[in-house]
């Protein structure tokens, strides 16, 4: 259910334009290189003014009105059959029970699933017990409202869960897949793979009043459960995760919905004036710093936002800092979900399984050799540099290198020789384009890929010395 706008809700003073302007004309010029800008005055609010505001909204009377929900379900159906044993929130990446969670109008037993991946190949002891304090958290969050809480350890799956688990499900079983990370769900600002901020900007900007609702408030849960969850060895399931431990946890910043209030409140009161003028100097401090709390779920963006456009004072840093934290950041989440290769250079697997067959078989096909050429002229500095390392490297691995052919093709690849002009654009300019879209449109580039991927990478490494026995 929403949560109604505050009543009294406290502004800072703020001083008169000809005060501020004399206030900055006094200020020392070095404020830019090192010194923090002092802020205008105004009557500072008591210290934990935000989680008590939060709390006392919690308690207030709210209607659902007006609330758009950020889900989109199957199309096999959306609605819930009757006689169902309840209903399962899963999440695998914003735990809370706080934040902006399903709305489902049934009578059933409401169960929250955890899924913590201990094998997570990049995270370390720091971001684990960062996470693990806040899902201990949410599990007593759980337990005050009578929702069952079942923590899995283990790993999903390298592919998405989410096709697994529809895939999976019965016909007549809903599954309703829910945006908690952003204000605008990503399938809703924009349905295709955006150029940049400037093409997403104008359909974020129009669907925010539309989205940019109070968070709903959780009750407690009217249908109980047959069977309590099992409760959950903390210390153990810390313990037991196989990461790095050299990688220490970090004092500044405190787990939990509590910590990122806190850190949100001090950011309105101390920084977010600053944040139009200064974010971009590291010697000032005027960042929000709310990015572990968002990034794991632990304070919603939309609560952010919501907050944060009530200062009236600071509009200026408050525009700044809602064109950082919605449109960029959702241009951001709008790149992975529609970009597969959003975590690495395009097709660069797809080149290192060339590198692979060139150094495994000694050759590389005629187009592909091609192609791996102008994947070098993009990453590197400069033509000649591309030019240098794809001759090198063709001559000292190819069966077929020191030959005329073979720099004819580095040289049509990196510098366009025998090439007419093509329309110029950036790193290439006039010479030829050629990319991992084109690739897949003359072949079946996964067919090559599993191929070269099956192969071992070390299946040349007992290598002899030539012999004419061989």
């Amino acid at each position: 259910r929403a949560i109604s706008d505050p009543n009294t809700l406290l502004h800072y003073s703020s001083m008169s334009a000809n005060k501020r302007n004399l206030k900055r004309q006094r200020e020392p010029p070095d404020s830019a290189a090192g010194k923090q800008p002092k802020l205008a005055g105004g009557r500072a609010r008591e210290s934990g003014w935000l989680l008590k505001e939060v709390t006392e909204h919690r308690r207030a009377p709210q209607s659902t009105a007006g609330m758009r929900v950020t889900q989109k379900a199957t199309p096999n159906t959306q609605k819930i059959k009757q006689g169902s044993d309840g209903v399962l929130y899963c999440s695998a990446s914003q735990p809370g029970v706080r934040g902006p969670l399903v709305v489902l109008d049934c009578a059933l037993v409401l169960f929250v699933l955890q899924i913590q991946d201990s094998t997570f190949f990049v995270a370390d002891n720091r971001q684990y017990a960062f996470m693990l304090k806040r899902l201990r958290e949410v599990a007593k969050e759980c337990k005050s409202l009578d929702i069952q809480f079942h923590l899995l350890s283990g790993e999903p799956g390298q592919n998405l869960w989410i096709e697994t688990v529809k895939k999976h499900l019965p016909a007549d079983v809903p599954f309703i897949q829910v945006d908690a990370h952003n204000v605008v769900p990503c399938w809703e600002a924009s349905e295709k793979l955006e150029y940049g901020a400037r093409t997403i900007r104008g359909k974020i900007t129009k669907l925010l009043p539309e989205f940019l609702t109070e968070i709903p408030l959780v009750d407690t849960h009217p249908h109980s459960a047959s069977r309590a969850a099992e409760p959950v060895d903390w210390e153990e399931v810390l313990s037991s995760l196989e990461v790095d431990c050299c990688v220490g946890e970090v004092d500044w910043a405190q787990p939990g919905s509590c910590g990122g209030m806190a850190m949100l409140e001090s950011f309105i009161e101390q920084r977010l004036r600053l944040f139009a003028t200064h974010r971009n100097n590291p010697n000032c401090d005027a960042l929000s710093h709310l990015s572990p709390w968002i990034h794991t779920g632990q304070l919603s963006a939309q609560r952010v936002v919501k907050q944060v456009k009530r200062e009236k004072n600071a509009s200026e840093s408050v525009a700044s800092f809602i064109e950082e934290l919605v449109v960029r950041r959702e241009l951001a989440d709008s790149f992975c979900f529609y970009n597969h290769n959003y975590d690495n250079i395009s097709g660069e697997r797809f080149i290192a399984l060339l590198n692979r067959q060139l150094v495994l078989e000694g050759k590389m096909h005629g187009f592909l050799r091609m192609y791996w050429a102008k994947k070098i002229l993009e990453w590197t500095a400069s033509p000649e540099e591309a030019l240098s390392i794809a001759i090198y490297l063709n001559d000292r691995l190819s069966l077929d290198g020191c030959d005329p052919n073979g720099y004819v093709g580095c040289m049509w690849s990196v510098c366009g020789i025998h090439d007419q002009g093509w329309a110029e654009r950036p790193i290439f300019g006039k010479i030829r384009f050629m990319n991992y879209a084109g690739c897949k449109r003359k072949f079946d580039v996964a067919q090559f890929e599993r191929k070269y991927a099956a192969i071992k990478e070390n299946s040349n490494k007992d290598t002899k010395k030539p012999s004419f026995n061989n």
